[in-house]
């Protein structure tokens, strides 16, 4: 058996958005299903927004996304979540980290840090936390 993780995030509203600026920043295919889609327009959900969404790219991030619909509760907290990505490129983290703040807010900028040589921080323009560094081999 096999098992994979995958960040699944929560809208009101702007799933769809969100996820169109995750495929544009970090490129890869794009998968929408909304609330007609599923005929689940009945429960007061509206009909063009998301139930199911994904983006998944070419290096093999991927990230969910759904709208949650008015009738349930969402509070989207304050940094209840990170989204982590590493990668081995520093020139390929600085593009995604550089992607992710246009229209966000840098919280660390891009630099070298105790446990990697590239470490970043960003709240992006949905309120989404990213945390982007070069992975490093451990010894221990």
């Amino acid at each position: 058996m096999s098992v994979q993780t995958t960040t699944h995030l929560n809208f009101r509203g702007t799933a769809r958005a969100a996820l169109e600026h995750y495929r544009d920043v970090f490129g890869g295919q794009l998968q929408v299903f909304t609330y007609a889609d599923a005929h689940r327009t009945g429960e007061g959900a509206v009909a063009d927004e998301v139930v199911w969404g994904q983006v998944e790219s070419p290096a093999g991030l991927r990230v969910m996304a759904f709208d949650v619909p008015p009738q349930r509760a969402y509070d989207a907290g304050r940094d209840a979540v990170f989204v982590s990505v590493r990668g081995d490129d520093a020139d390929e983290i600085t593009r995604y980290f550089e992607g992710l703040a246009d229209g966000g807010v840098v919280r660390e900028a891009l630099a070298p840090s105790g446990f990697s040589p590239w470490y970043g921080m960003v709240t992006d323009r949905f309120g989404v936390t990213w945390v982007l560094d070069v992975a490093v081999a451990y010894e221990g």
